[in-house]
């Protein structure tokens, strides 16, 4: 028996628009936060909008800053950030860059308000109650950290990327200034925009919520797919696929950066809800191995894993391909489907990202085991049509290396 109802949760309290992190000091005033943790990182604090920003709060908030946040965070980067938030004793954290400084806020936020470590959390359902207020300011365009409820950290020691999944983690409040995704450089611009698009197209694709078998709602991470989440994914991909190449060969236009920021969100949205598969199921441990950016990895695996989803989901995929502005007039439900399939691999050629796993430096000899890795997250595959098998999940990798 699968699920007779859907829930839906985001970000607490959600402001978009340019010029909208004004607003930072008034909800630091209403929560009556006294002494903020801000998590960013070295590079942002030299963008002279970004440094402004935390100039702005160690003057005026007496803001703590922890500024040694790094692309796809090792756990080690949390448990500083915990403990120079726990020494001052902050009472709330303020998330300052892309999705990886965002995912370390979060996890200190749940340490502030509850002890131990990061690790004492991994999993789903983990966090026993609310965390300390979290305010996030996405500096990127693509993961959704905003407003979505999962901290992801990378297990060096594992070789795994770890997921830390409780609705309690989902932002206080998220300032969604495009603004301050002006200055990202091409290669960002890509990789968090590819990101965005895998989110919204495994949220669409996700088994429905009426399949989805665990029906106690405090034992999943997420709910399948169902309308609202459909309609946040839809025209999350109709945005991206409008808009990302104008991004990143034309960075100072400004319709291009608000509307990924807005795409972000909504797949944010979408994703959070409904759920993600095959592609962040196989980048996880790729990631890990290769210490590629995870809207690269993703990036790379989509077309192979759409290709996979094909014979089951002809007419979503053929949703996608008109949402992404492929000509389908006179084309039959297969063709449309695969013509969402071209219109990613184009997009990728047009944005300038790897499209072969071999190009990260993975070893051929790795894909069975980053294929068992794979299956072993459930979250994941509790949401997947078809169910995928570790042979599945290996001529996947083996079409996209």
């Amino acid at each position: 028996m699968g699920n007779q109802f859907w829930q839906f949760a985001t970000a607490g309290n959600i402001v978009f628009g340019r010029g909208c992190r004004s607003q930072l000091t008034f909800h630091l005033n209403r929560l009556s936060i006294r002494k903020p943790l801000v998590v960013t990182d070295a590079t942002l604090c030299q963008v002279p909008v970004v440094a402004s920003l935390i100039a702005e709060l160690s003057t005026k908030q007496q803001a703590v800053i922890f500024d040694q946040g790094q692309a796809e965070p090792a756990v080690d980067v949390a448990v500083k950030a915990c403990r120079q938030g726990q020494q001052a004793n902050c009472d709330a954290v303020i998330g300052i860059g892309g999705g990886s400084n965002l995912d370390v806020a979060k996890i200190v936020a749940a340490v502030l308000a509850h002890g131990g470590t990061p690790n004492d959390y991994f999993g789903f359902g983990k966090i026993p109650g609310p965390v300390c207020p979290m305010i996030a300011l996405p500096t990127t365009a693509g993961t959704g950290s905003e407003v979505s409820h999962s901290a992801v950290l990378t297990d060096t020691q594992a070789g795994v990327k770890v997921s830390t999944l409780s609705n309690w983690l989902r932002p206080t409040v998220a300032l969604i200034d495009p603004q301050l995704t002006d200055s990202c450089p091409k290669g960002i611009t890509a990789a968090s925009g590819i990101d965005a698009l895998v989110h919204a197209i495994e949220a669409y694709l996700s088994r429905d919520y009426t399949a989805v078998t665990t029906v106690d709602c405090s034992e999943r991470a997420y709910e399948g797919s169902y309308p609202l989440t459909r309609l946040l994914a839809a025209e999350a991909i109709r945005l991206i696929g409008q808009w990302l190449v104008r991004a990143c060969h034309h960075p100072k236009d400004v319709a291009a950066r608000d509307s990924l920021a807005l795409a972000s969100m909504l797949a944010g949205m979408a994703f959070s809800n409904s759920g993600v598969g095959v592609v962040h199921a196989l980048e996880y441990p790729i990631g890990a191995m290769t210490h590629c950016s995870h809207g690269e990895g993703n990036g790379l695996l989509l077309p192979h894993v759409m290709r996979y989803l094909l014979p089951t989901c002809k007419t979503q995929l053929a949703d996608i391909a008109r949402w992404l502005g492929a000509d389908v007039h006179g084309q039959n439900i297969t063709g449309c489907a695969s013509m969402a399939i071209a219109c990613v691999q184009e997009l990728q050629v047009a944005i300038g990202i790897h499209t072969q796993l071999r190009q990260l430096g993975l070893n051929r000899d790795l894909l069975p085991q980053v294929a068992s890795k794979a299956l072993d997250i459930k979250r994941l595959m509790d949401t997947c049509v078809p169910l995928p098998t570790h042979s599945d999940l290996l001529q996947i990798l083996e079409a996209a290396y």
